[in-house]
This record gives C-alpha cells, structure tokens and sequence, in this order.
C-alpha cells in the first residue's frame, strides 16, 4: 500500500471516529434516555472493535518485522527477541484499556428490561 492510501486511510478512520463520537456526545439532557443508551452501547463496541483490530494488526506487523529481522541475522536473535516481547506487551495493554473503558461505559447502560424498544 502506498503511503499517500495509508494517510488517506488514516485519516478517514480518524476523521469517522471524531464525527461518531461528536453525535453519540450531542444529545442534551431533555433528550430520551433510551438513545443515550443505545450511543454508549454502540460506542463501546466500536471501540473494543477498533482497538482489537489495531492491536491485532500492530501485532502482526511487530512479530513478521522481528522475524524478518532474525531471518536476516540469526546472531541477534538475543537483541531482537527482548524488545519484540515488549512492545507486544505495550501493544496488549492498550487493547486491554480499551477492554477496560468498554466494560466501564456498558456499567452506564440500566438492565435491558427498562430500555424501550420503540423509540
């Protein structure tokens, strides 16, 4: 992938995040509860959605990167192998703080019985 797609990708997912999160932030306090409810739901899945499949990806790229490395130069497998496992960890703890915020922001949503459907 060129590095002009890259950016334009880049930008259009962040461009969506920043748009999705303004609506699902908009609604005033007057407003029906039941769509606050279903932008929190919808919100907090997208969000563990996107951060699972950004920490999958960087993942990949770490491990295929550090075995492209080693192939390379089987020596420094020793000096390679270390920061791999680090930045893997570093990469899974921002998932699992995604994980986190999601089940915080579900904790905000009342048991399904009192949501009305209708609206």
């Amino acid at each position: 992938m060129s590095r002009r797609r890259h950016y334009a990708s880049a930008l259009l997912v962040g461009l969506t995040v920043l748009l999705a999160s303004s609506v699902a932030l908009a609604a005033g306090a007057d407003e029906n509860a039941a769509n606050n409810i279903w932008g929190i739901a919808i919100g907090a899945g997208i969000g563990i959605g996107l951060a699972a499949f950004g920490g999958a990806l960087a993942q990949g790229r770490a491990a295929a990167a550090a075995l492209d490395g080693i192939a390379r130069n089987p020596g420094a497998s020793g000096k390679i192998f270390t920061p791999m496992i680090l930045g893997l960890a570093l990469i899974e703890s921002l998932v699992i703080y995604a994980l986190i915020i999601a089940i915080m922001l579900q904790g905000k949503i009342p048991a399904m019985t009192s949501i009305p459907f209708g609206h």
